[in-house]
């Protein structure tokens, strides 16, 4: 079967529902790897060249899930692979509600999928130990991430607070009642 006639076929099986489809109940046989690829900076690729129709983006983002550190497409009777060069989603824009404590942050992702940093959706920074760049992250769905985009990033920085944790002084954001710690304050 040739390229583009596989990732139709995908998007024909599909179920038609509200809501994100349960990917986490579908446990088809594993049909091998397809040449899709999602970019750090979130374009999605499909045989090298991006796929630029962003309703079929946002269709293919609802059947993503992530096993350990591999990435599939999910439909009832079908998993492919697909690479992911660093989360499948960028968050691109944050709207902030109260402050302080009772602050809410409600992150929007490029295929328009919304997670308010808390609990359910954690704030993370990794810290690249070659050139000391945060990489910051909000938890999405299960076991998917979006990478904060560097502006969003910068709104966070204006946001953040210093807090005494261990001993430490970290700057963090709140929201949803939690803290979440962005860096060491200088």
């Amino acid at each position: 079967m040739n390229g583009p006639q596989k990732a139709n076929d995908l998007l024909g099986q599909i179920p038609k529902s509200k809501g994100l489809p349960p990917v986490h109940l579908w446990n088809p046989e594993f049909c091998g790897d397809i040449d899709m690829r999602i970019a750090r900076d979130g374009t999605w690729y499909y045989l090298g060249t991006p796929i630029g129709r962003k309703p079929m983006v946002k269709l293919f983002s609802t059947i993503i899930r992530r096993d350990g550190d591999d990435y599939f497409l999910i439909t009832p009777v079908e998993k492919v692979g697909i690479k992911v060069d660093d989360a499948p989603f960028i968050a691109v824009t944050l709207e902030v509600e109260d402050e302080g404590e009772a602050q809410r942050l409600r992150f929007t992702t490029n295929v328009d999928e919304q997670a308010e940093a808390g609990a359910e959706h954690p704030l993370r920074v990794v810290i690249d130990p070659l050139t000391e760049e945060p990489a910051p992250y909000v938890h999405v769905r299960t076991n998917l991430e979006a990478l904060i985009h560097r502006n969003v990033f910068y709104q966070l920085v204006e946001l953040a607070v210093a807090r005494e944790i261990d001993g430490q002084r970290w700057l963090g954001v709140w929201s949803g009642g939690e803290f979440f710690r962005i860096g060491l304050e200088p």
